[in-house]
């Protein structure tokens, strides 16, 4: 039982990572690189997860892809997927709060980079996809990878949004900040409650160190 909590705990951070990966590290490079009209506007739009109780940003999930919503609907009916109260709604949950933080590691590495490089590339011919994976992508990696690490840290902590869009269902929606929460409010549930805080403390505390120590190497390369 614990073994399976911890897994799904585990899965869902890293599916929610990998949902955010392409999104962040275009929205990073655009924030970073690129001036347009609207561009304080598109960034406070990314950074609302951040500042919204994370309750209602699930309650939006659910109204959205929830079975009575739009989205919803659309998808259970031409593609039979639903999301709801799902291992994978908790996904979704954890990759839209984490995604304004993983925006800004990236955000803060591509403009570390100095762009006297990709100027002389561009010089060169090279086109922007071969800057981009060439230059920019290999000199700003320790920095994605910090931020890959933030983003996985703050899903493993993620409750309010969970709990809303996917419920607290043992064994398919149930992590570990979930557990926990039904723990302590069940009698004698304190008594139990003790290894899934360790575990919880052990993954945050290991992801956090190597964010750190990446963020530091990414610093020392710039």
């Amino acid at each position: 039982m614990l073994w399976e909590i911890v897994t799904l705990t585990v899965r869902v951070a890293a599916v929610a990572v990998l949902l955010d990966a392409p999104l962040a590290i275009f929205c990073g490079w655009l924030l970073a690189r690129k001036n347009f009209p609207g561009k304080t506007v598109f960034n406070t739009f990314l950074t609302l997860p951040l500042v919204l109780p994370p309750v209602v940003t699930g309650y939006f999930l659910l109204v959205m892809l929830g079975r009575n919503g739009a989205l919803g609907q659309w998808l259970e009916a031409v593609f039979g997927i639903r999301l709801a109260f799902t291992w994978k709604a908790a996904a979704i949950a954890s990759a839209v709060l984490a995604l304004p933080l993983f925006v800004r590691a990236v955000q803060v590495a591509i403009a570390g980079v100095d762009p006297k490089l990709e100027e002389a590339a561009r010089v060169l011919r090279q086109n922007e996809w071969e800057i981009f994976f060439k230059i920019t992508l290999p000199l700003a990696w320790p920095g994605l990878a910090a931020g890959v690490l933030l983003a996985f840290a703050r899903c493993l902590g993620e409750f309010g949004a969970t709990i809303v869009f996917a419920g607290n269902i043992p064994g398919e929606t149930q992590t570990l900040t979930l557990k926990i929460f039904t723990l302590i409010n069940q009698p004698e549930g304190e008594k139990q409650v003790m290894p899934l805080l360790l575990i919880s403390l052990g993954l945050a505390f290991a992801s956090v160190l190597l964010h750190d120590w990446l963020a530091r190497r990414g610093s020392q390369a710039q």
